[in-house]
């Protein structure tokens, strides 16, 4: 569960709904404010204005993946470069020891599928520059998918908005073709001024955020696709599991060379410590 998405989420609403009804002349919270910010046809116009032109600009299939899309903003499956890292040396370890083929017996223990394919070419002797094309050629329609799947929600984003400005534009008609009716005059302006609040709540709250997760989350699964690419090239050809993982090394971010670091190195002053309480121990004897 992704603790950060799910407070981010309750803040923004909780914070928006707090300034709707705390009133800062009696200092308490109204609940009937929230009267003022209902309105149907503001949001029959801007919700429903998105969803028809959204269904209008995207096949049924993008709507279909909108269970999981949240599951992977709230319940994200977990990517670790330093495990993929650990997993490709034990495998180069593996094949410089006993060969290529031996690999072969390692696949039965990959979940990964990108992994297990990539190993399969190898394992079948295929051409190092066809295996590279192969990969490459994946990776490629992996980052268009993602790429496809973000954009659905950045044009909701987009849409949204602009369906607010047509809610604006249809309450100022009608406030204006009916001057003399001071009911339909409220009408008119509160359809006008609350339309555009919809849009701008829709694309800032909802859609804009999980466009960007989905990027945070294709960014992590990324980076450990193209970590193992360069290690099944490596181990193909030949190179030492060293070499190979200081290779691996050098292609993470700053922030996760800092993290895997930090797992690897036992704290400095820990080693110095036992060695002390050992020679205690044997004055002790």
């Amino acid at each position: 569960m992704d603790i950060m998405s799910i407070l981010g989420l309750l803040m923004a609403v909780i914070l928006v709904l707090f300034g709707i009804m705390f009133d800062t002349n009696t200092m308490k919270v109204v609940l009937g404010n929230l009267n003022a910010f209902i309105s149907y046809p503001s949001l029959a116009i801007t919700v429903g204005g998105t969803i028809g032109v959204m269904m209008l600009s995207f096949p049924a299939s993008s709507f279909r993946k909108i269970g999981k899309h949240l599951k992977i903003v709230f319940r994200p499956k977990k990517f670790d470069p330093g495990e993929s890292i650990r997993q490709i040396v034990e495998l180069a370890t593996e094949a410089r020891m006993k060969g290529l083929l031996s690999l072969e017996d390692k696949l039965m223990d990959i979940d990964d599928p990108f992994l297990y394919n990539s190993l399969m070419l190898v394992v079948d002797s295929v051409d190092l520059e066809k295996v590279r094309g192969v990969m490459e050629t994946e990776l490629e329609q992996f980052d268009e998918r993602h790429a496809l799947d973000r954009s659905f929600y950045e044009k909701a984003a987009s849409y949204a908005p602009a369906f607010g400005m047509i809610g604006t534009l249809v309450g100022l008609v009608l406030m204006l073709g009916n001057m003399n009716d001071v009911n339909s005059l409220a009408a008119g302006m509160a359809t006008a001024l609350i339309t555009t609040f919809y849009g701008s709540l829709m694309a800032n709250v909802i859609c804009l955020p999980i466009a960007s997760k989905l990027k945070v989350r294709h960014d992590e699964e990324f980076l450990c696709k193209q970590l193992i690419m360069e290690g099944v090239l490596a181990i193909q050809e030949g190179e030492n599991p060293k070499f190979i993982e200081e290779k691996l090394y050098k292609l993470l971010p700053a922030g996760q060379k800092l993290k895997l670091d930090q797992s690897r190195q036992m704290p400095e002053d820990e080693e110095p410590v036992k060695g002390r309480k050992a020679k205690k121990q044997k004055k002790e004897k």
